[in-house]
C-alpha cells in the first residue's frame, strides 16, 4: 500500500526537539498507561506536559506525521475484535485492514502510537499505526463496532463473539478532557521548525526562565532575537534589565517552547500571536500572557507575569496622599456618572479600577466588567473578557451589560468612538462607569472624550472626575542613605532651603538596581461647575488644568516632589515618567 507508518521513536526525537516533552516525560507516560485504561494524550495532559487532550492531533504536521486516506476492509481478526470497542475509542485507534500478519491501526492522533506496546501485549499480534484525517475517524471506528459485533466466521481461531449487552454502542469521538485540569501546553497547528539543539533541554531552560524571573519580581520576560544574538530582559519595577542570554543556536526551540506554552501556531511566522497559560513556579501561582510579533531576525516574544496569589493592591497601598484617597473615595462612591484613570500602559490603571471595584462590591449591588483580557478574578463580580475575534468588542460587551441592571460597570479601556458613546449613555442612565483612557494628565481625558466625537455637553454631565496616576520605583529601605541635594534637586523641589535628599547605593536585595517596588503618584481632578463651563465651550486642556490648580489639584509633577521629600523615590525616577514642566 506504500502507507507512511507511525513510529514511536520518530516522534520522540521530534518532541523533544520541539521542545514538548522529554524522553523521560514520555517514558513515564508509557509506565502509567498501562496500568489504567486511558488516553496517551490525557496522561500527558495531568503531568502537565500537554494543554489539552487534543493537542496531540494539532501537533500532527510538527512533528511530520501526514495524515492520509486508507481503504478499510471488513476486520474479522479474533485477536482484535476480543478487545472492547471502548478500548479502541479510548485510545484513539481502530484496527482497519491486515498486511503481512500486522494489524494496521488508523488514528486520528499520532501520540496514540505510545499505547500501540500496551495493546500488542493484549492482541497477541504485531501492530502498526498510520495518520488519518480527524474527520474519517468516526465512520471507520463505526464501521469496525459494526464488523465487530456481527455474528460472522473469524480468521483463525477465534473464542465465540460475546453476548450484545457486553458489547458496548459506538460512542461519539472523545472530547477534550476537563479544563479543570491545571493545563500549560499547547500543540497548535503547523510544520515543525527545522532547528536541531540535540539533547538540549529546552523544557528546562524555559522554565528556569521563568522562575528567574519570578525570583527577581519581573512583571515581563522580553526574549528580543538580534543578528547574532538572542537578547534575553526581565522588566523589573518598570524597568529593563539585561539577564544571562541563550546562545543564538537555541533562538529557534526556544521560541517554539514559549509558543507552544501560550498555544500558539509554531508555523505562524509572519503574523503578531497573543496567548495566554496558567503556571505555577515555586508554588506560586502565575497568569502569563504572550505574545509574539514578527522581527528582522525571528519573532520577538514578551511574556507578561501576573502573580495570582498577591493581593490586589488599593491606592493607600501605592502611597496616594490621604487627602487624594478622600477625594478618590467620593468621586467612587457617586450614584453615577463616569470616572476615569489615565495614564499610560503599565502605569496601573486596571490595578486601581480592581482597587476600586473591591470598595464597591457590596451584596446589594451588582458589578460588571468587560476587559481585555480579565487579569485577576474577583470574587462576586460578573468579568466579561473581550473577543474581537467574534464580535465580543468592548462596545459590545458593554451593551449587553446594560441589559443585565448592574449598578457599577467597568470598562477596560475607551479605545474607540461607539465604546465612548454607550459609556456616555450608560452613565446618563444612572449607572456609575469605571473606565481608563490613554491620556498624558488629568485634563487631557476632556479634551481626548470631545476629539473622539462625544458632545460637549455630554461630557459635561457624566464625567465626575478624573485621576492620572504613574508609577515609581521605590528606594531600597536596605541601601537608603541621606546625601546632600544637587543645584539641579533643589530647583525641581523648588525649595532652594532643602539641603538633603535620600537615594540609595545599590545592594544584593535590590539586585544592585537601589530600588525595591513601585509607589504612584497621582493627580486628581474632579468636575466643578466651573470647570462643566470650561468643558461646555470647548476649553484647552491648559485652560481647565489652569482652573484645576486654582481649585487646589496638584499636578504629578508635585506629588511627585511629595513623594522625594518624605524620601520615598528620587528625582531622577519623577522626571523618567512625567515631564518638566
Amino acid at each position: 500500500m506504500g502507507m507512511v507508518r507511525l513510529r514511536a521513536e520518530t516522534l520522540t526525537t521530534r518532541l523533544r526537539e520541539l521542545g514538548v516533552a522529554t524522553p523521560q516525560q514520555l517514558d513515564q507516560a508509557k509506565q502509567e498507561l498501562l496500568q489504567r485504561q486511558e488516553r496517551f494524550s490525557a496522561i500527558l495532559v495531568r503531568h502537565g506536559v500537554l494543554r489539552d487532550a487534543e493537542a496531540g492531533k494539532r501537533l500532527a504536521s510538527q512533528l511530520g506525521a501526514i495524515p492520509q486516506r486508507v481503504e478499510a476492509s471488513p476486520i474479522t481478526v479474533a485477536a482484535v475484535t476480543q478487545i472492547p470497542l471502548t478500548t479502541w475509542s479510548t485510545h484513539r485507534l481502530v484496527p482497519f485492514q491486515v498486511l503481512e500478519g500486522t494489524v494496521l491501526l488508523a488514528t486520528d492522533d499520532p501520540l496514540s502510537v505510545f499505547a500501540l506496546d500496551f495493546l500488542k501485549d493484549q492482541c497477541g499480534c504485531p501492530l502498526d499505526a498510520v495518520l488519518i484525517r480527524e474527520q474519517e475517524f468516526g465512520p471507520l471506528l463505526e464501521q469496525f463496532g459494526a464488523v465487530a459485533s456481527a455474528p460472522q466466521a473469524v480468521a483463525g481461531p477465534s473464542p465465540a463473539p460475546p453476548p450484545a449487552a457486553e458489547r458496548p454502542t459506538v460512542p461519539k469521538p472523545p472530547t477534550a478532557q476537563s479544563a479543570a485540569t491545571p493545563s500549560r501546553h499547547d500543540g497548535p497547528d503547523g510544520p515543525a521548525p527545522s532547528h536541531d539543539v540535540g539533547d538540549e533541554p529546552i523544557i528546562k531552560l524555559v522554565d528556569s526562565m521563568l522562575a528567574e524571573a519570578v525570583r527577581m519580581r519581573a512583571s515581563d520576560v522580553h526574549v528580543e532575537p538580534g543578528r547574532e544574538q538572542l537578547r534575553v530582559r526581565y522588566r523589573i519595577d518598570g524597568v529593563l534589565h539585561d539577564v544571562n542570554s541563550p546562545p543564538k543556536a537555541l533562538q529557534g526551540p526556544v521560541t517554539s517552547r514559549i509558543k507552544i506554552l501560550g498555544g500558539l501556531n509554531i508555523a505562524e511566522k509572519r503574523l503578531p500571536q497573543d496567548g495566554r497559560l496558567q503556571m505555577s513556579v515555586e508554588g506560586r501561582p502565575l497568569d502569563v500572557r504572550i505574545s509574539a510579533l514578527p522581527a528582522s531576525h525571528g519573532e520577538s516574544i514578551v511574556m507578561r507575569l501576573l502573580d495570582r496569589s498577591q493581593p490586589i493592591r488599593g491606592l493607600p497601598e501605592m502611597g496616594i496622599l490621604p487627602e487624594d484617597q478622600a477625594r478618590w473615595e467620593e468621586l467612587i462612591h457617586r450614584p453615577h456618572g463616569m470616572v476615569l484613570v489615565t495614564g499610560p500602559t503599565g502605569s496601573g490603571k486596571t490595578t486601581t479600577l480592581y482597587g476600586a471595584l473591591a470598595m464597591l462590591n457590596r451584596p446589594d449591588r451588582k458589578l460588571i466588567t468587560v476587559e481585555d483580557p480579565v487579569e485577576y478574578q474577583l470574587r462576586g463580580v460578573n468579568q466579561v473578557a473581550v473577543k474581537s475575534s467574534i464580535g465580543l468588542t468592548f462596545s459590545a460587551g458593554l451593551r449587553a451589560m446594560l441589559r443585565q441592571a448592574p449598578d457599577v460597570i467597568m470598562v477596560g479601556e475607551i479605545r474607540d468612538q461607539e465604546t465612548a458613546q454607550v459609556a456616555i449613555q450608560a452613565a446618563l442612565t444612572g449607572h456609575l462607569v469605571l473606565s481608563t483612557l490613554h491620556t498624558n494628565d488629568a485634563p487631557s481625558a476632556i479634551t481626548r472624550l470631545i476629539d473622539m466625537g462625544i458632545a460637549p455637553f455630554l461630557v459635561a454631565s457624566t464625567v465626575q472626575g478624573i485621576l492620572a496616576q504613574r508609577l515609581v520605583r521605590r528606594i531600597c529601605p536596605s541601601c537608603r542613605i541621606t546625601d546632600n541635594a544637587t543645584p539641579e534637586e533643589r530647583a525641581f523641589l523648588g525649595e532652594p532651603e532643602v539641603l538633603q535628599v535620600v537615594r540609595s547605593t545599590g545592594c544584593d536585595a535590590c539586585h544592585n538596581s537601589g530600588f525595591v517596588g513601585r509607589i504612584g503618584i497621582f493627580e486628581i481632578l474632579p468636575i466643578s461647575d466651573a470647570i462643566r463651563q470650561l468643558i461646555v465651550t470647548k476649553a484647552t486642556a491648559s485652560a481647565i488644568q489652569a482652573v484645576a490648580l486654582r481649585e487646589g489639584m496638584r499636578r504629578l509633577r508635585d506629588d511627585g516632589c511629595a513623594k522625594i521629600r518624605e524620601g520615598l523615590t528620587t528625582m531622577a525616577e519623577v522626571l523618567r515618567v512625567v515631564s518638566d514642566g
